[in-house]
């Protein structure tokens, strides 16, 4: 019984070793916060909120575009600022609905899975709230 125990603390002792040799060695390999993911590029968080002016110009580039979804929004107004989440709400939809419409266009055609105006209209609205993810 004393065996096991002094092997079960020599084993934890060991652990505790190699973690505090280990640890300062992966210190030292810091990214600052971005996550290295080999053949992407690192993506900046959204945004916690945007500019009613910012949503408002981006519903509207995606109107233009042909996004019935966006074409039949309500323009934000009278507030300061709203979540993020409407701006990705309107580009997923707008997204999946050009999607939808593009879906017979021959590969050559598109991008992304959807034609390369639709794909320039959604880049172009989320450029414009400054949301990277949708």
């Amino acid at each position: 019984m004393q065996f096991i125990v002094r092997t079960g603390m020599a084993a934890a002792l060991a652990v505790g070793a190699l973690a505090a040799v280990v640890a300062p060695a992966s210190a030292a390999v810091v990214t600052d916060g971005a996550h290295a993911v080999s053949g992407a590029h690192a993506v900046a968080a959204n945004p916690k909120t945007i500019k009613p002016a910012a949503y408002n110009q981006a519903r509207s580039i995606l109107a233009k575009a042909g996004s019935q979804t966006a074409a039949k929004s309500h323009p934000v107004h009278g507030k300061d600022d709203v979540p993020v989440s409407y701006g990705t709400s309107l580009l997923a939809a707008a997204r999946d609905e050009f999607r939808h419409t593009d879906r017979n266009l021959p590969a050559k055609q598109k991008k992304s899975d959807m034609s390369i105006p639709h794909y320039d209209a959604i880049h172009s609205a989320a450029k414009t709230m400054g949301i990277d993810r949708w």
